[in-house]
């Protein structure tokens, strides 16, 4: 099979954004102009393309990244010529905060993105949550601020807030002609040219003059721009500074390298639901994002070595892929989605998943329009696809071919929160609930299932409370589930405050073989703690605790080492003042003995467990709970009420500002006082008030409360 689209006309790309900032709504315009749908969907109609399942289409919410591709010739191309066109491979990613892990693994196996601002709002908390991941895996990216037909749709202001809270980056490619229902068009800086959106949908891209208006505003903008351009490039700056006119088209190459180096953000502007300026959007995404020629080669290492590989995005290369997503789907079973870094897979042939050690068949491949799907033979390097067949590949694992092996690195996902008991309504449920429990853990890595062994209850834990009631509703719908639940409980951890050592044997005799296992372990916090210190959730220490083997002269026999750690791992599970498990620990093996006819791997786990469980005793063990960023927006007449609300809380206000007519309140406040709080925000603000909630750090619980969680426990 021949490739389609050169490497270099490919973009993959998503689409980020606070909710309710209009990403989906933006989305569906690009499947429109791009051809790929022929009416427009919207969300408030709930006829969208993107938003395919049930629950977001009833709650006009995304709640899964949805995958599509699209073609696009630019508006400056010729009319039709094929030579510029572009094949986009788009996701749409969800803006609530409980399904945050679908930005975190997009953003991983995305090359660039588009990220969304209300014009009304300006940047709001999951922005700033979307731009510190795509910081984190350093993805460049361009802005839209959209809305500006909105009643209070300000584009110097949502720039401003970009500049003061996201970046120093930022710089403007348009303006607005006209704000709020005047909002007309847009004027490009780069070429000092006006822009109207005409004919039913804003298809036809009309080009004026800058209105006479804008002229001053639009002069003074674009020399700020040129000067930003410029400082990036000598030679461009050495013209600029002698009085010569820079040309466009350096000034493009200049500013995409920029762009593509994350030292230039360019910022564009329009409404997608009136239908202007998404074109020109499309326009900045293949002149300023990058193709998987122009990002670093992935690297990985090698699972037998362990020595560092880099592969190159060719199709010549050996097989290289991550798959990021697991999808069940009611007609194919269980879809996998991946990214291609370098080298070709086709449908029928097998494929090695380095993580496990497995090889699979792949069996069809589907190249999806979100829940649309259309059967390929052969997919490229930098492509995106979903493979059917692949029975034990789970998030994160990387495919490649079995005679080059390479392992990528993983996507690290945040904790659950919250939690809550489940249990199935009849016999012919417990059975069902189980398979489905496992499609959905699988599908979302933020979504975690155990069993209290004091209880013997299932106990389900997810990223807030809509996440774990879409959850049980997709139990009910897609796997025909019935399921009664428990209220939703906070998600504590237990940590320690000091050092301390313990040491304990583990001596069995009982005719013939006997037991034996000693170990000395201190424990010590990961970080230093004063009384009401922070914790926050340092992702370098996924497990939340780390091992330190310190043995000399072999008192402890090598292979018994790995056994004592299990031990500890298992003594940290449940912690010492109310069964929470631990993190934030440090446990260091010091000393031990062993016996050379009785000692086993059991006699040392237990060793290593009842130790470590002694030692965290006396290291002055506290409750950690999680507290959340609250953000809530209020007109100001409710905002003593509000702020006294927050304060019985236990919250802590940080600071308070203006939107428009609204005050925003920003708060520190424990995750366990504020389940329900949307209900008891409404009734003391008339129903005027919203609010957003992410997790935040942990902190420790005060004295009195942690004996009221103790006894709850019991």
């Amino acid at each position: 099979m021949e490739r389609t689209s050169p490497i270099e006309k490919v973009r993959n790309i998503g689409i980020i954004a606070h909710i309710d900032a209009g990403k989906t709504t933006t989305t569906e315009r690009v499947l429109f102009y791009t051809g790929v749908s022929h009416k427009i969907g919207e969300v408030h109609e709930g006829s969208t393309v993107m938003d395919w399942m049930e629950q977001e289409r009833e709650r006009g919410i995304t709640i899964t990244a949805a995958a599509i591709t699209a073609f696009w010739v630019p508006t400056y191309a010729p009319k039709g010529d094929k030579a510029f066109e572009h094949r986009f491979n788009i996701i749409d990613t969800p803006g609530h905060i409980d399904f945050t892990v679908e930005v975190k693994r997009s953003l991983r196996v995305l090359d660039g993105a588009v990220v969304v601002f209300d014009g009304v709002a300006g940047v709001e908390p999951q922005s700033e949550t979307n731009w510190r991941y795509a910081d984190e895996g350093k993805v460049p990216r361009i802005c839209f601020i959209n809305k500006l037909d909105r009643m209070g749709g300000n584009f110097e202001h949502s720039y401003q807030t970009i500049l003061d809270r996201l970046t120093k980056n930022a710089v403007r490619m348009q303006i607005p002609i006209g704000e709020e229902e005047n909002h007309e068009g847009i004027v490009d800086l780069l070429k000092m040219k006006g822009y109207l959106f005409e004919g039913e949908m804003g298809n036809l891209v009309k080009e004026i003059g800058v209105p006479e208006n804008l002229k001053a505003a639009a002069a003074k903008y674009r020399a700020e721009l040129v000067e930003k351009v410029v400082a990036e490039d000598d030679a461009l700056m050495s013209d600029y500074l002698e009085g010569k006119e820079v040309s466009i088209s350096d000034l493009k190459k200049t500013l995409r390298k920029s762009c593509i180096a994350n030292r230039i953000v360019p910022v564009f502007c329009g409404s997608a639901l009136k239908n202007k300026g998404v074109q020109l959007v499309l326009d900045g995404v293949v002149d300023y994002l990058p193709s998987p020629l122009d990002i670093p080669p992935v690297r990985g290492f090698d699972p037998n070595t362990n020595e560092e590989i880099v592969r190159q995005a060719s199709d010549s290369e050996p097989f290289t892929a991550l798959a990021f997503k697991l999808q069940a789907d009611p007609f194919v079973g269980q879809l996998t989605f991946f990214r291609v870094y370098a080298g070709t897979i086709e449908a029928g042939s097998y494929v090695y998943n380095a993580t496990n050690n497995t090889k699979e068949r792949v069996g069809r491949i589907l190249r999806m329009h979100a829940n649309d799907r259309e059967e390929v033979k052969q997919v490229f390097a930098g492509e995106i696809a979903a493979m059917v067949g692949l029975k034990s590949t789970k998030t994160s694992d990387t495919l490649c071919d079995d005679a080059h092996p390479i392992i990528l690195e993983r996507i690290i996902f945040p904790e659950p929160v919250v939690s809550m008991r489940i249990e199935p309504k009849t016999k012919a449920d417990q059975e069902k609930m189980g398979l489905a429990m496992k499609r959905l853990s699988d599908e979302d890595p933020t979504f975690r299932i155990k069993t209290d062994e004091e209880t013997m209850e299932t106990i389900i834990s997810g990223m807030g409370e809509l996440h774990l009631d879409i959850i049980v509703d997709r139990m009910k719908r897609e796997f025909n589930v019935d399921a009664n639940v428990g209220k939703p409980q906070v998600a504590y951890r237990e940590t320690v405050t000091k050092r301390a050592e313990a040491e304990e044997k583990y001596i069995r005799q009982s005719g013939g073989r006997g037991q034996y296992g000693h170990a000395v372990l201190t424990v010590k916090p990961l970080e230093p703690l004063e009384e009401g210190a922070k914790i926050s959730k340092n992702t370098k220490r996924e497990k939340g605790y780390e091992f330190i083997n310190s043995i000399k002269g072999g008192v402890i026999p090598q292979e018994f080492i790995p056994a004592v750690e299990k031990g500890v791992r298992e003594g940290l599970s449940r912690g010492v003042v109310a069964g929470f498990s631990m993190m934030d620990v440090s446990v260091e093996l010091t000393f031990g003995s062993s016996h050379d006819v009785d000692s086993s791997e059991m006699a040392f786990k237990l060793a290593g467990s009842m130790a470590v469980q002694e030692a965290c005793r006396r290291a002055g063990p506290v409750i950690l709970e999680p507290m959340m960023k609250v953000e809530v927006v209020t007109p100001e007449k409710f905002m003593g009420d509000v702020t006294g609300n927050l304060s019985s809380k236990r919250g802590q206000i940080d600071g308070m500002e203006d939107r428009g007519q609204n005050k925003v309140i920003k708060a520190k406040v424990p995750l366990s006082e504020m389940f329900g709080y949307v209900t008891a925000l409404r009734s003391m603000t008339e129903g005027r008030a919203s609010y957003t909630m992410e997790f935040s750090e942990y902190a420790i619980v005060p004295k009195n409360l942690e004996a009221q969680i103790v006894a709850s426990r019991k």
